[in-house]
């Protein structure tokens, strides 16, 4: 873990979380019925490359693309196909750069078309958890401050919160301490400081929070089969409250 000590260290993680915020514009702008998750992924790769950074996931611990394409029941690591993607489905897109040696990381689920009521509630109260979380992410607070109100609230509402999966830190890499599951206990994990940045990314299912991995090594999907979703965003601890890195 690396702790953000200058102004310029700061705005080169804001360069990098535009980025991601940008691809994932791309994505839910550009998304429709009848592509494949393939040609999303170029359109996304083609935006980071545009923007002088760096495709974070690609040649990652060997994965082959420049983003996570998950659908439906697959909860994240969705490798880019020839999947083709339909009206209804819920496709959560996970995005990576890298900018002067700094990361940016941010997912977010996007409903193509018309969805259901029980996918649209799903990704509502997925993206309230990380919002509430993103306010408990302050200066003083333990880290299961933020980690507990994701679970309050998706359980609170009937959902199952993954366990096998967590958020982390960020910074010179992609994977930094300290871990941040969506779950736990208010009054256990490190004291949040100011310069710290972390990635906080609930994964909430309609049923159980139990996934398994598919043949691929890479797709983790929903033990039972039913939606999944995935937001994410890039955090810095600053002395007036948290800073949300990927966004514009």
């Amino acid at each position: 873990m690396i702790l953000l000590k200058t102004p310029d260290e700061v705005q080169v993680m804001r360069r990098a979380g535009r980025v991601v915020f940008g691809a994932l514009e791309v994505a839910e702008r550009e998304i429709k019925p009848g592509m494949t998750t393939r040609e999303l992924d170029s359109l996304i790769e083609g935006y980071i490359r545009s923007q002088g950074a760096v495709p974070a996931f690609k040649g990652y611990q060997g994965f082959p693309a420049a983003s996570c394409i998950s659908i439906d029941d697959e909860v994240v690591h969705g490798i880019p196909g020839d999947r083709v993607i339909r009206e209804g489905e819920i496709v959560s897109v996970d995005v990576g750069s890298i900018v002067d040696g700094f990361y940016g990381d941010s997912a977010r689920t996007i409903a193509v078309g018309t969805v259901s009521p029980e996918k649209k509630r799903l990704m509502e109260y997925t993206l309230k958890s990380l919002n509430a979380a993103i306010d408990k992410a302050r200066k003083g607070n333990k880290l299961g401050q933020v980690s507990a109100t994701v679970q309050s609230i998706a359980e609170g509402a009937g959902y199952g919160v993954v366990r096998q999966l967590v958020g982390h830190g960020i910074g010179r890499n992609m994977h930094e301490e300290p871990q941040v599951p969506n779950f736990g206990s208010s009054d256990e994990g490190p004291v949040l400081k100011t310069g710290m940045v972390i990635a906080i990314e609930p994964m909430i299912n309609v049923g159980t929070y139990d996934v398994k991995t598919m043949p691929d090594g890479w797709t983790v999907v929903t033990a039972d089969g039913r939606p999944s979703a995935h937001f994410e965003h890039t955090v810095v601890i600053t002395d007036n409250g948290p800073e949300i890195l990927s966004i514009a």
